[in-house]
């Protein structure tokens, strides 16, 4: 039987709403909750779920229930252990309930009790598409600390910001980077050029500030597939895997990775039509937006796009693409899943994190 302290803390009611359900996550530090309906176990709620019910535009402030996939794999009582080793394998479940046959939850299996000499739920296939990292600019709101080192060196840890990026791509496969750079450009290269990693870096140099995706005009014709483009002062927890089989299956022509930012509005709100009449009234509402995080999927041919030396922000070749009836996709993550690092603050508690 499992200690259901164990399990506590990442339990939920069916009536929590969606929004509620990520705040949990990123208050637990963890992708999965068990769901209850009363006493009774109604489920589990992944990253994955919330993610797809986002995209597929559903209300945050509607129930769990409403997204709970009914389908999902589950162990039973008396099966087999390898039995179950194997769909926690297959599936990468960092857990696996077990129930009875009145499917009561029986029993809870964790990866690390199951694949003690494994701790790694890594077994998907690895990519290697090229990453595009903007670390020309000057860090303005991180000085004085950027007067004396560029931004992309800003250490967090024991390792920069810059080697923090480029290590969560090169963990998934990527191999290929294109760093973007301007202000203090011979002390980055100087120190990657004596730091030891196990990827490829071409350096290509921005004349003069072009805006946040201008400069990629300078690698027409050397990239063919789809890219990451990343600022180099955010970190997100996410398989960016999972990004791009979005980006692909949705057929986007640019994929923008976006925080779910919650605010807690504490006055009643209220909504009005002709005439100034009321139409509602909301009490103390919860507002959400999707943030623009600064990690993107590009496919290769809007390269083509952006002007050859000319200031020029992504969100302008966004509109270029939505104009002529392209596709901007969003993938959400949840809101401490992304740090940015961009003023002092945030640096801070990033720095906390590490």
């Amino acid at each position: 039987m499992y200690k259901s302290e164990e399990i506590k803390p990442r339990s939920i009611k069916n009536t929590n709403t969606i929004i509620e359900s990520l705040k949990k996550m990123d208050a637990e530090k963890c992708k999965l909750l068990f769901v209850f309906d009363g006493g009774a176990f109604a489920g589990i709620l992944t990253i994955g779920d919330i993610q797809r019910a986002i995209i597929n535009a559903a209300d945050m402030n509607s129930p769990v229930s409403a997204i709970l996939d009914i389908n999902k794999v589950y162990a039973f009582e008396g099966e087999e252990i390898d039995s179950i080793r194997q769909k926690m394998y297959r599936l990468r479940a960092e857990c696996m309930p077990v129930l009875n046959e009145n499917k009561e939850l029986v029993d809870v299996i964790f990866w690390k009790d199951a694949f003690k000499d494994r701790l790694e739920t890594d077994v998907r296939e690895k990519i290697n598409l090229p990453v595009v990292i903007m670390a020309g600019g000057k860090g303005t709101r991180l000085k004085p600390i950027t007067n004396v080192i560029p931004k992309p060196l800003v250490p967090v840890g024991d390792k920069t910001i810059l080697e923090e990026i480029m290590n969560q791509f090169e963990s998934i496969g990527c191999k290929n980077f294109y760093m973007s750079v301007n202000y203090k450009s011979d002390m980055m290269k100087f120190y990657l050029d004596h730091t030891e990693h196990k990827y490829d870096i071409e350096f290509f140099e921005e004349p003069k500030p072009l805006g946040t995706i201008g400069s990629v005009a300078l690698l027409k014709d050397k990239i063919q597939t789809p890219f990451f483009v990343t600022n180099c002062d955010i970190l997100i927890d996410q398989d960016f895997r999972d990004v791009y089989d979005y980006h692909i299956e949705n057929k986007n022509d640019i994929t923008m990775v976006t925080a779910v930012k919650s605010f807690h509005i504490p006055y009643g709100v209220i909504e009005t039509g002709e005439d100034g009449l009321m139409t509602g009234l909301k009490e103390k509402p919860d507002i959400t937006y999707k943030i623009n995080t600064g990690v993107y999927i590009l496919n290769p041919e809007l390269i083509n796009d952006i002007p050859e030396n000319q200031f020029f922000h992504i969100t302008d070749l966004m509109e270029v693409v939505k104009a002529r009836g392209g596709r901007v996709g969003c993938f959400p993550v949840s809101e401490n899943s992304w740090r940015d690092m961009g003023e002092w603050p945030e640096y801070l508690k990033m720095i906390k994190v590490f």
